[in-house]
């Protein structure tokens, strides 16, 4: 766990961390919504305010299990109590002078240094991640496994994707430059340039011209590797608030058409939105209703992209929480549900056509089975090739790819 300068600590801000890991852990929230929530809740916190809050919640929920462990207490205990107490340990560990409030009481510099010492017999514990998915990761990556755990455990990049309906990537960083933000052509991802210092970015006038998204760089490789081309009639079948569809639709240069569909219509609402500012004009939202919505296009996509629901273990750097949200159980309904919906959303593709299969997951389960397992269901497709993105190797969020074409 990365170390801390000493400097002063606001309790309304320790508070505020408080309240977030409440909410994640007492009624269910989601990391990222938790943190949001908490920090609308007081207006009057400045920008290092809302870091601090965001960087400390986000790294106590990374380190979950770490912090219990030293602290002796069940992971199923979330009390208000105990999570002041795994607060004093984290900032501890930080190496932050603790202010003598009662909430810290219990707190002790020996006791974390014994239990640390500990901690490190056991990988699961001293990486802080469920026992069930520390067996399923050296079975999926054997003696790699270690690096990727580490990677998972740091904090992700940030990654933007010129939108290259509107400018270039030396054009754009040439404008965040001029709003204070410092960012980096990343020479492995053609769309990719990468913010140096965390700002915010949605202020800036580059966002508001529609010139970038924030994306991974390993998300911005899934679009183009469905090998589009302007006048296609291309459906992202699980398009959320439009990331992908947004690239799908630049690729195109606008020409031809590109159908977001997606199960809930509020991400499409959404997705609207982000099309004006991006400059998109050939996007179509449609909310799948039943399979009647599926049949309706039967044989009638050049390109399907399918990036289907997933356990989500490719992108603990940014949601840690996930980690403590599923179980095998969760595991097993998932791959039920992604079978489904490769096995009927592929009969929108047009006999010629490319699909890709894609998740944000690093396990084999998710991926590759899955691929396979279709293959010898479905004879008239092939697989043409399949990547697989990790944390450790590339720098990005965990993704797998896999191109396949119906003949």
């Amino acid at each position: 766990m990365a170390k801390k300068v000493f400097q002063k600590l606001h309790p309304p801000l320790l508070r505020g961390i408080v309240q977030a890991l409440s909410l994640i852990f007492h009624e269910n929230r989601k990391a990222s919504k938790a943190i949001e929530f908490t920090l609308r809740s007081n207006k009057k916190w400045g920008s290092r305010d809302r870091s601090f809050i965001a960087e400390h919640t986000y790294d106590m929920v990374r380190w979950w299990r770490l912090l219990h462990f030293i602290n002796g207490s069940p992971l199923t205990q979330h009390h208000d109590s105990l999570l002041w107490s795994l607060l004093g340990i984290h900032l501890k560990l930080k190496e932050f002078n603790l202010p003598d409030w009662t909430e810290f009481k219990r707190v002790n510099a020996l006791d974390i240094e014994k239990a640390l010492a500990e901690a490190k017999k056991e990988r699961a514990v001293m990486q802080s991640i469920p026992d069930w998915l520390d067996k399923i990761g050296e079975d999926t990556f054997s003696e790699a496994w270690e690096d990727e755990l580490t990677a998972l455990n740091t904090q992700a990049p940030v990654y933007l994707r010129y939108n290259s309906l509107k400018t270039d990537k030396a054009s754009l960083i040439k404008e965040l430059s001029a709003d204070g933000i410092e960012a980096v052509e990343v020479s492995k991802f053609p769309y990719a340039v990468r913010v140096l210092k965390r700002k915010n970015l949605f202020s800036t006038s580059a966002f508001k011209k529609g010139l970038f998204e924030v994306q991974d760089a390993g998300s911005q490789s899934i679009a183009p590797f469905l090998e589009v081309e302007p006048g296609m009639r291309v459906i992202d079948a699980c398009a959320g608030a439009g990331g992908k569809t947004l690239h799908l639709a630049a690729l195109t240069a606008n020409k031809g058409s590109v159908i977001a569909m997606d199960t809930e219509a509020w991400k499409l609402q959404e997705l609207k939105k982000r099309a004006k500012r991006q400059g998109v004009h050939n996007v179509e939202t449609r909310e799948i209703i039943g399979s009647k919505t599926i049949k309706r296009l039967r044989e009638s996509a050049d390109r399907v992209l399918l990036d289907v629901p997933c356990t989500g273990l490719g992108v603990l750097r940014r949601n840690p929480d996930a980690k403590w949200k599923i179980n095998p159980e969760y595991l097993h309904e998932l791959l039920d549900l992604q079978y489904d919906i490769l096995s009927r959303y592929a009969q929108m593709l047009k006999p010629g056509g490319k699909l890709v299969y894609a998740t944000c997951s690093i396990l084999s389960q998710e991926n590759e089975n899955q691929v396979q397992r279709f293959l010898k269901a479905a004879e008239n497709y092939s697989l043409e090739k399949e990547i697989t993105l990790s944390p450790f190797k590339n720098n990005t969020d965990g993704f797998y790819m896999a191109l396949l074409n119906k003949a």
